[in-house]
């Protein structure tokens, strides 16, 4: 199973389409670094997120519409008010017949026309339920799972195409567990009162949905509950999240002529042709367990609940591309039980996202050649390999680790594959048609071409060139099996990124997110991949104990964090990130500390270099979140929420204390000998 390891679980998308303005008007040129953003009526030492970012959080209350608000989701804002006319634009004119510029504008015009989408109402799905209602045997409603695989969130389980993590050069068939709507077992498991009623919103969300579909009040009830009680048997089935995070737990390679075997007696070629998997002799099965109770389930479960699951899974992957009805049903459940938001995003924000993630790179290359600058580039160049370096030296420098492990380390380093801006070449869209049938139609043509574009991988090499997000994403990503760290375009602006920024604003902003990313490379779970990206291990016996020793303290560390009253964060589940947080900090100060900035006194608006550092860092994660939003994210996000990557990671920074002079009666403070030392 490929592991990503992304900056945030939040992928915020950012779109832009291109215009004859010159790329000097770019945001990075118009942007500095704001004090007004502290509240410096704080001891820094208490509470070092809200002395960093109270008065930016005290200036941005969460919007109705979000669950929560910080510097990533402003960004996306101001990027989304710039584009809206120039696409509004581009939908309104004529294009040739399938070019980029007609499939953007079409797409975006069909979204935008709610006359339209109220007219059609639940009529996109008719031809698809029907089919699902015409199944008759097992046989139909493993066929039908292969088929809905290819354009909804797929039924039972998933099945993807990536590297082999024991053969990272080729690319091979992965099944892994899935199949649940609410997206996490403790849902349907747990038994406080939080979890018990958003099991009821769930049950309440697909009746709702079941009569938009046009299903009378009875029917909707009987396929609410045959739902629930095929995805709560699922859900009892699965690998608890901690599980999945670990490469050699969740590897399973064999022959697919063994599956019958080892997993169980199943129509598989049926299964595979239905989904569009090409003859292939090897599989991963991921979880072994989750993959067989789903058979199990399928083969003992009674064809009309069966049935009634799969149109769940239709009904709910369309819902937020048909009338109004579906939409705010669907967001009643996800957008206000689940996440806390008071009110939907407006229709051309949701748009907008959609058109970017079907048409990611279509988009991509429009906005790089408006939005990037060629310094940009040269600068980040700069910056990862004066990280790169600095990382290079820590590690020979490192008094817990052996010199044999040392020496793969710093291979390991060396052979890192570094993408920054865009991707050299670009996915051909040409196969990919936008019509104005209806949204449904283009969503499930657009999920369709993605599908098959992950289904041609199979028997075949990976490709290294391929990037996993677009350019214009607000993220950065590891991938373990590739050895490669990737920042796109989109976030090499402020906060993160000033092109003409000092110094300790950058390290402490990009700097951070590239040392985070080469971090990931060597936390707990990049650390099992060698440098060609396969999972193996080159560690000494005694240099693995040490390590896992030293990352304990951050687990520890974590775990006794109250986010709510009564509610702890999750230590294990979120260590990997706290490895590159950790890891990010202590690299990127490093490495600003051989600059000329950092050797001066001078003061910039009153604040040293080294307290910028760490005044920029903290800007990152600026934001207000709700309540139930702290509460899903502790649930289902590999990351720590953004006030704890500052106030739960800072104090295990020993340059931190010395910038800000803190002292042992502050409350953040943790004595020398309790704090982490892992990079």
């Amino acid at each position: 199973m490929k592991i990503t390891y992304y900056l945030s679980v939040a992928l915020i998308t950012l779109s832009a389409i291109s215009c004859n303005k010159s790329k000097k008007d770019t945001v990075m040129e118009k942007q500095k670094f704001e004090i007004s953003d502290l509240d410096t009526t704080i001891n820094p030492g208490n509470d070092f997120f809200q002395y960093a970012t109270g008065g930016w959080n005290k200036a941005n209350p969460i919007p109705a519409q979000y669950s929560k608000y910080g510097s990533f989701n402003k960004l996306e804002d101001k990027n989304q008010a710039q584009i809206k006319g120039l696409i509004e634009e581009l939908s309104k004119s004529k294009h040739t017949e399938g070019s980029l510029e007609q499939k953007i504008g079409d797409l975006y015009a069909i979204g935008m026309d709610s006359v339209k989408l109220n007219s059609d109402g639940a009529n996109p799905l008719t031809d698809e339920l029907k089919k699902i209602e015409s199944a008759q045997s097992i046989g139909d409603i493993i066929r039908l799972s292969g088929e809905l695989s290819q354009y909804c969130s797929s039924p039972f389980f998933h099945l993807i195409v990536g590297a082999d993590d024991k053969n990272s050069s080729m690319n091979i068939v992965q099944l892994y567990q899935g199949g649940i709507g609410m997206g996490e077992r403790d849902y349907y498991l747990a038994t406080d009162s939080v979890s018990k009623r958003l099991r009821q919103g769930y049950i309440t969300l697909i009746k709702k949905q079941f009569i938009n579909a046009g299903y009378t009040e009875d029917l909707a009830s009987k396929a609410a509950n045959d739902v629930m009680e095929i995805e709560t048997a699922l859900a009892k089935s699965h690998n608890t999240k901690e599980s999945t995070r670990n490469p050699e737990k969740n590897y399973h390679k064999m022959k697919v002529s063994d599956l019958n075997k080892q997993v169980a007696d199943f129509d598989w070629k049926l299964y595979f042709e239905a989904i569009g998997a090409k003859s292939f002799d090897e599989i991963n099965v991921c979880q072994l367990e989750p993959i067989s109770a789903a058979i199990k389930l399928i083969q003992t479960t009674s064809v009309d609940k069966l049935q009634a699951y799969l149109k769940w899974r239709l009904i709910n992957s369309a819902a937020s591309y048909l009338n109004d009805n579906f939409a705010e049903t669907n967001f009643e459940f996800y957008g206000k039980l689940l996440s806390g938001s008071q009110e939907m995003q407006p229709r051309w924000k949701r748009v907008v996202n959609t058109v970017d993630n079907a048409l990611s790179e279509a988009v991509g290359q429009i906005y790089v050649e408006k939005y990037f600058p060629a310094e940009a580039k040269e600068r980040m160049l700069k910056l990862v390999a004066n990280l790169q370096e600095t990382l290079g030296e820590r590690i020979k420098n490192l008094s817990w680790m052996s010199d044999a492990t040392k020496a793969k380390a710093e291979e390991k380093l060396r052979t890192f594959t570094v993408k920054i801006g865009y991707p050299d070449k670009w996915i051909d869209y040409t196969s990919l048609d936008i019509k104005k049938d209806s949204y449904w139609a283009n969503i499930v043509r657009a999920n369709k071409f993605e599908h098959k574009r992950n289904m041609d991988k199979v028997n075949k090499a990976v490709d290294k060139t391929e990037w996993l997000m677009p350019p214009q994403m607000v993220n950065a990503y590891y991938n373990p099996t590739t050895n490669e760290i990737c920042f796109p375009a989109g976030i090499l602006q402020p906060p993160f990124f000033y092109l003409n920024g000092d110094d300790a604003v950058n390290y402490g902003g990009i700097g951070v997110v590239i040392g985070h990313e080469m971090s990931h490379g060597f936390d707990d779970q990049g650390s099992q991949y060698d440098k060609e990206g396969n999972l193996a291990n080159w560690w000494t016996v005694d240099d693995a104990a040490k390590f896992k020793e030293k990352a304990q303290i951050l687990v520890n560390h974590f775990n006794k964090i109250e986010v709510l009253p009564g509610l702890h964060a999750n230590g294990e589940y979120t260590l990997g990130e706290n490895i590159g947080d950790f890891g990010g900090l202590q690299i990127a100060y490093a490495a600003f500390s051989k600059t000329n900035e950092a050797k001066s006194t001078d003061k910039i608006d009153g604040f040293t270099p080294q307290q910028r550092f760490f005044l920029s860092y903290a800007k990152l994660w600026a934001g207000n979140i709700r309540n139930e939003e702290i509460r899903r994210l502790t649930q289902v996000d590999v990351h720590s929420l953004g006030k704890w990557r500052v106030n739960g990671t800072l104090p295990h920074i020993n340059a931190w204390y010395d910038a800000f002079n803190i002292v042992d009666k502050d409350s953040l403070y943790i004595a020398p000998s309790q704090r982490a030392d892992i990079w």
